[in-house]
């Protein structure tokens, strides 16, 4: 293994909780490593939704997934955090008063406090049975690039809120979107259904997907299940909105209070254990929302906290940022 990247700081988990925490560690004046699993920053947003309208971040009435991202990294840039991601933290010790996270691909940090701002943990989409061997050929789980499927055919699987997003994102530049729900209730929210089928979109119900055809050259139909008889609908994109299973991983075995795949903490965002904190919807407490809003608050309440800890003379409350020079 190569010698251990040392700092003040180690961030596990590179959403917009994360990244806000780097910008403010950097406040802080603490050195910062920042580690996620995926291959770029953003976490869930990235992965999951980078093209859609995020409404409940404090100071924009609406704002894309992908731009709230590029701002929280170019916020956090001028402190020059170092981002090892595509790598999983995995075994937790601690080494001459320091812990030392190992990662994947030979590499380990040592630093004097751990942040988790994991969000969910690692997700893994649902599979659409019929859909097998269909996934990056016509079929995908989450919509990177809207303009991907212009002018085509697309059929959203799914009754919660995530098929229903895409359903509105897709609207207005697909030739047609077809939503597909295997009961006759949804997940999503009634507000976010009305929308849909104010705009027209069909809805079709108490029906399952049994197949996807194509050929070389990408999928061109699919077959759907309705009451017993099967119809066939034109689809160049199938999009599988089914849920994820999602669960914390190693950080599960670093002795920390677990509740229902989220880490316990106290009102300064402290674990089970000094100098490990948590932060954003991974961090648990009675009368948690979770919001990417309330997940920027608990960043700056564990890195404020988290300052103190690792120097006892330093004061809780810098002041403000705005009024650094």
């Amino acid at each position: 293994m190569t010698a251990p990247v040392d700092v003040d700081l180690l961030i596990v988990g590179a959403g917009p909780t994360g990244l806000f925490a780097a910008y403010y560690a950097g406040f802080r004046e603490l050195s910062t490593v920042v580690v996620d699993s995926l291959p770029e920053p953003g976490g869930q947003v990235t992965a999951m939704y980078p093209e859609k309208m995020i409404f409940d971040v404090a100071g924009f009435p609406a704002v894309l997934g992908r731009d709230l991202v590029n701002a929280l990294v170019e916020q956090a840039e001028q402190y020059k955090p170092t981002y090892l991601l595509g790598r999983r933290a995995r075994e937790l010790s601690e080494v001459d008063g320091k812990f030392e996270v190992t990662l994947d691909g030979d590499t380990a940090v040592r630093a004097g406090a751990v942040l988790i701002t994991a969000g969910i943990g690692e997700f893994t989409p649902r599979p659409l049975p019929a859909g097998d061997g269909w996934l990056g050929r016509g079929m995908v789980h989450f919509v990177p690039a809207l303009e991907v499927h212009r002018d085509q055919d697309v059929v959203i699987v799914g009754g919660g809120d995530s098929a229903f997003d895409w359903a509105l994102a897709l609207h207005p530049i697909a030739s047609s979107v077809t939503l597909v729900h295997r009961r006759a209730k949804f997940r999503a929210m009634p507000a976010t259904v009305r929308q849909v089928e104010n705009l027209g979109v069909r809805v079709i119900t108490d029906a399952q997907v049994t197949a996807l055809r194509g050929d070389d050259e990408g999928l061109h139909e699919i077959d759907v299940m309705v009451g017993g008889e099967v119809e066939v609908l034109p689809a160049q994109a199938v999009v599988a909105a089914l849920g994820f299973t999602a669960d914390l991983g190693p950080i599960e075995s670093w002795g920390l209070e677990i509740d229902h795949r989220s880490v316990s903490v106290d009102s300064t965002m402290r674990t089970a254990r000094d100098r490990i904190y948590a932060a954003g919807d991974v961090a648990a407490y009675p009368g948690k929302v979770k919001l990417i809003a309330t997940g920027f608050g608990e960043a700056a309440t564990a890195v404020n906290n988290i300052a103190v800890a690792l120097n006892p003379e330093a004061h809780l409350f810098p002041g403000h940022s705005s009024n650094a020079e």
